[in-house]
């Protein structure tokens, strides 16, 4: 009776060690496979893309590289979970699976991997209205007839843009103060002196006042008709070359530009900048010429005396001085 107490206590006893035993050993689910074929959205296979399997409950995530072919194996992957599979290639974007869960021991085909091309994203440096004028006026000022003689208010630009209010003071303050500029004047001043005229006295002292007699009209001249008005007006006070169509409308654009000027707006407008110029610059005359010099019929005739130069003036721009102009575009 006893023994059998004992053998009794000992199968109770080694029992449920017995059976701990087994349910320690016994297997997990088997492990299977995830495979692909990476490819473009056109079908084209996409060599050495990276595939990474993304395990979240577990430290079993791994990483694998596509073959030449584009294929791939993703081996021991576990069952029991639902999994993300990454890809990654040169030149595309980023593709991501669907949460994929595999039976014990499935090889499973991922099917349908299409990467889309990769969206290059570029940084393009903003090209002001203003940056392009002031290209254009640096491009201006480097204009000179021969190499010498100042060309600065002539465009040759096909699409040229408008001036800013700085860029037209700017320009017309380089043009009044260019050394060849002032050359001019002094010519001018010892031309007047032979015809005696404004009625200065001659010598030194005379040859003195008619240079800064011809020196106050350019400058004021520049300044008024190509800053201060075109300014106000809006108004773009360069001549702008056409160089091509007949020879009629090529000088009929020549004539017309003492009268029509393009507005900053691009639109063609009566060239109050140009006649307020000269009117104006004419009319301040009256405050140095001598007294002899001066009075309405002065004003007037300097006025169309300018005219009639700023005609002549844009008749040899448009069909002589551009071949001469360096810096500036010499084809047709």
């Amino acid at each position: 009776m006893r023994f059998c107490r004992l053998l009794l206590t000992l199968i109770l006893g080694v029992a449920p060690i017995t059976a701990l035993g087994q349910q320690a050993l016994a297997p997990g689910p088997q492990r299977g496979s995830i495979s692909g074929d990476v490819t473009d959205v056109d079908g084209l296979v996409i060599p050495d893309a990276t595939i990474t399997l993304d395990e979240p409950s577990s430290s079993d995530s791994q990483t694998v590289t596509a073959n030449e072919t584009g294929f791939f194996v993703l081996k021991s992957v576990d069952p029991t979970t639902p999994h993300e599979i990454v890809i990654k290639a040169n030149g595309f974007g980023d593709w991501t699976s669907p949460p994929v869960t595999i039976s014990p021991g499935q090889s499973f085909e991922l099917t349908d991997i299409k990467l889309k091309a990769a969206i290059v994203e570029t940084t393009v440096s903003a090209v002001t209205v203003e940056q392009l004028a002031l290209e254009e006026v640096k491009a201006a000022e480097k204009q000179r007839v021969f190499g010498i003689i100042p060309n600065f208010y002539v465009s040759y630009d096909k699409n040229p843009v408008p001036l800013t209010s700085k860029l037209k003071y700017e320009l017309a303050f380089r043009a009044g103060t260019d050394v060849a500029s002032i050359a001019g004047d002094f010519f001018i001043a010892a031309i007047n002196q032979a015809a005696d005229y404004p009625d200065y006295q001659q010598g030194w002292k005379g040859y003195g006042q008619r240079f800064g007699a011809a020196y106050a009209d350019s400058f004021s001249n520049i300044m008024i008709g190509g800053a201060v008005l075109p300014s106000l007006l809006h108004q773009d006070p360069r001549y702008f070359y056409q160089g091509t169509g007949t020879k009629k409308s090529r000088a009929l654009h020549a004539i017309s530009a003492p009268f029509i000027c393009r507005g900053d707006n691009g639109k063609n407008e009566v060239n109050f900048s140009s006649m307020g110029g000269d009117l104006i610059a004419s009319s301040l005359t009256n405050l140095y010429y001598p007294d002899s010099n001066r009075g309405p019929g002065i004003v007037f005739t300097s006025f169309f005396v300018n005219s009639g130069g700023r005609i002549a003036n844009a008749l040899v721009q448009e069909f002589l001085l551009r071949k001469y102009t360096h810096h500036s575009d010499k084809g047709d």
